[in-house]
């Protein structure tokens, strides 16, 4: 009797400590490699892993689940770039009338990401019409390279998040494609 309460006290201790090990240890190792995986098919890995990295969500997503980070992404890029374009326009800006016209301008392209291109592409993921979504990151990435244009003098008071929304939208394209 001694050796059959020993072996169930065992029993308890083995699986107690095996329960405290595999909370302890990283629970989607599988999903960090389609993180991976499926950055490696963009046109730039190392900010894609880091950008899907820095949502806790991204570990338990499929591929159209990372695109939908990343369109939120968009999301948050374009916001902070109409902010920071509103707040030039309001201070008067440095540049003269030319920099006013293509903050506008920048304003109108950033405003068109923000009201048609990240719905139309979270509607696309939501929906599974992938099409839709690869053109509306396409969309905010040439919005973005649009309004860098726009200023004559060839330095913008935006090139950095101009930048930043273009590759983030390049590689939601990118990954949206994988899709297809």
């Amino acid at each position: 009797m001694k050796t059959f309460v020993a072996s169930i006290i065992l029993v308890h201790a083995f699986l107690l400590f095996l329960s405290l090990r595999i909370s302890q240890c990283r629970v989607f190792p599988m999903d960090e490699k389609l993180i991976e995986s499926t950055c490696k098919q963009t046109p730039n890995f190392d900010l894609c892993v880091s950008s899907l990295k820095s949502d806790p969500k991204a570990s338990t997503k499929d591929v159209p689940g990372l695109a939908l980070i990343l369109v939120n992404m968009m999301k948050t890029k374009a916001t902070e770039t109409l902010n920071r374009i509103d707040s030039f326009l309001k201070g008067g800006g440095t540049g003269g009338a030319e920099e006013k016209q293509a903050l506008d301008s920048c304003s109108s392209k950033y405003g068109a990401i923000l009201k048609a291109d990240v719905p139309e592409a979270i509607e696309a993921l939501t929906n599974g019409d992938y099409k839709f979504a690869e053109d509306g990151a396409y969309d905010a990435a040439l919005e973005a390279n649009s309004c860098e244009r726009g200023f004559s003098s060839g330095s913008s008071p935006l090139t950095a998040m101009n930048k930043d929304m273009h590759d983030v939208s390049g590689i939601t394209a990118a990954i949206v494609r994988i899709l297809l």
